[in-house]
């Protein structure tokens, strides 16, 4: 078999002289599929023959590096069969279906095997390394017709360096085992063997090769996981990888990926000021934010002209002081006496997400304000009767025009207004992020405080990195919601089912959106129901491994009930890196 695969990587040599450059990738990357099936099956192998736990571990680590090597491709044309290989250990609600679809592929096999193998489950373990093999069959048979181009081999390059910092070196996907720094190595190899192919004999793109060079010394050096620094690696490895390997692009005029999404492909690092693109995630032409629309949604949101009783209005609620939260666990309701469902979410910096609301239960910010105006306890308004009475106003009859030249004052309109107004509260120019662009610095508490947040108190792996909520990289294409067992104020499992009232599917009980922890100092109090009222209580719950850990025993918990040992110190330096995450700007 051995001999097999060397002729495989001979016959890869020689075949990719006369091809082109994206042509020879392809031929690379085939064999490097067949590599990590044949690494799977050793895997099957050292199990089936009841191999020791340290060999079976082994093989386990192999195998999962051997797929970094493929990982760089795969995601980029076949996220859904890369999913089923690589994916979290946790359950999919298939909303069509409304069914829930257990998880499969390593992340899985890892629960199996680490932090120790119990033999008992070597039947279940075959049958998870089994839907792996034909899974990686399925993942061959696909490549084979699949036809790369130089554009989207440099766009997934780079969508790598992003990768290895959002989900590689957080332990996104080795949570148990804990081998994302080994792994990272295995990723830059991956992106180097594919970036040899075009820097073939032309010593002005070494640049990249070098960063790359030294970025495997540096992971070698630095390999472990909870001492990891993050920070440190990102600004002298990772963010300069990106942008060589943008100039490369732009120097061997390959054209850029034309396509609306989250991340532009024209991003040169993940921090950059205008890496991410709003539009993309309103979806809609008729969506598109304008400067007239900006104007004109602002005067609305602070007009109670919009709720039933001419009294409230969207500011009463969302203060641009305190980031557009209002610093109550509730806000009162519309008869001024009940309280509402919710806590107040903040408004800054969530233009950026796929889902809105606590339970997820919207897609797009112009349907959050339509939602909260018709609430009875909320707003109790009509947009209809809105717009009947903003046309007989000649000032918006105007500002409207100006905004809208082909349309008249409608719900659509009011709602589209308004929603751009909350899409330009996304300003991404706290001190962290002037820290990742070079322009800023962060003392040693703060920095540690980030390596701990990205790295040994796990926050990065569901906050992901750098838009801190819960909007899943690199693609951000989907917005995550967890369960993590959020306590009353008598200590108790708080009652509210979260999006399990909207799907009635049972790991939806309890489950609510991750939201930004941008301005978080100013959004205070925290949870969907206001019970923490500080930064140390949130850290300390999540420290105890959330609701499980304080004794709730709920089976659905997507959070790890783990403790996560976070010494005193640790939890000042978390809170101080969470303190640079405001916006310098006033939110007004």
């Amino acid at each position: 078999m051995k001999k097999f695969f060397l002729f495989l990587i001979v016959f890869s040599f020689f075949s990719c002289k006369n091809q082109q450059k994206h042509a020879k990738i392809s031929q690379l990357y085939n064999t490097d599929i067949l590599f990590l099936i044949q690494e799977v099956s050793q895997l099957e192998h050292v199990v089936a023959s009841d191999s020791s736990v340290a060999q079976i571990q082994a093989h386990f680590l192999k195998a999962h590096q051997s797929y970094k090597r493929v990982e760089m491709i795969s995601e980029y044309y076949f996220p859904a069969v890369s999913k089923a290989i690589n994916g979290p250990a946790v359950d999919e609600f298939e909303e069509d279906d409304s069914k829930a679809i257990p998880p499969e592929g390593f992340q899985v096999i890892e629960e199996f095997i680490f932090p120790a193998y119990n033999e008992e489950s070597k039947a279940q373990l075959l049958q998870e390394i089994g839907i792996l093999s034909a899974n990686l069959k399925r993942l061959d048979k696909v490549a084979q017709t699949n036809q790369l181009t130089d554009s989207h081999v440099f766009d997934a390059m780079r969508l790598e360096v992003f990768r290895i910092i959002t989900l590689g070196i957080t332990g996104f996907d080795s949570p148990i085992a804990q081998n994302s720094i080994p792994e990272a190595i295995v990723s830059l190899k991956s992106i180097e063997k594919y970036f040899k192919v075009y820097a073939e004999n032309d010593s002005n793109f070494k640049g990249v090769l070098k960063i790359i060079q030294e970025g495997k010394q540096y992971l070698t050096k630095n390999s472990d996981f909870n001492t990891f620094d993050r920070a440190d690696f990102i600004l002298k490895i990772a963010n300069p990888l990106s942008i060589d390997i943008y100039s490369t692009q732009r120097a061997l005029k390959i054209p850029f990926i034309k396509e609306p999404r989250g991340l532009k492909s024209t991003a040169q690092t993940l921090f950059d000021k205008d890496a991410f693109d709003e539009e993309a995630f309103s979806a809609f032409p008729d969506y598109e934010t304008t400067p007239e629309k900006i104007e004109l949604g602002k005067l609305l949101f602070n007009n109670p002209i919009l709720s039933g009783n001419n009294l409230r209005s969207c500011a009463s609620c969302h203060n641009a002081e305190n980031a557009f939260t209002d610093g109550r666990e509730k806000a009162v309701a519309l008869d001024g006496k009940s309280l509402v469902k919710r806590n107040t979410p903040t408004l800054s910096n969530i233009a950026f997400q796929r889902v809105f609301f606590y339970d997820s239960r919207v897609n797009y910010l112009e349907d959050q304000a339509l939602a909260v105006i018709a609430n009875k306890n909320e707003m109790h308004g009509s947009l209809h009767k809105s717009a009947l009475v903003l046309k007989k106003d000649p000032r918006y009859a105007a500002k409207f025009k100006k905004a809208f030249p082909e349309k008249e004052i409608s719900e659509f309109t009011i709602k589209n207004t308004l929603a751009s107004y909350i899409r330009s509260l996304s300003k991404y120019d706290s001190r962290f992020d002037e820290y990742m662009r070079g322009r800023a610095r962060l003392n040693a508490y703060e920095k540690a405080g980030f390596n701990l947040f990205s790295g040994k108190a796990k926050c990065a792996t569901c906050h992901f990195i750098p838009l801190t909520n819960g909007t899943v990289p690199p693609h951000f294409e989907k917005s995550e919601s967890e369960v993590l067992g959020v306590p009353d104020k008598n200590k108790k499992l708080d009652a509210d089912l979260g999006k399990f009232e909207l799907t009635k599917a049972i790991i939806h009980r309890h489950s609510f959106k991750t939201p930004t922890i941008r301005n978080i100092t100013l959004t205070a109090p925290y949870m969907h129901n206001g019970v923490f009222k500080t930064l140390e209580e949130v850290v300390d719950f999540y420290n105890d491994g959330g609701g499980n850990g304080l004794g709730f025993k709920l089976p659905n918990q997507t959070l790890p009930e783990d403790k996560l040992n976070l010494t005193a110190i640790e939890k000042k330096q978390l809170i101080a890196f969470m303190k640079t995450l405001t916006d310098k700007k006033s939110s007004k």
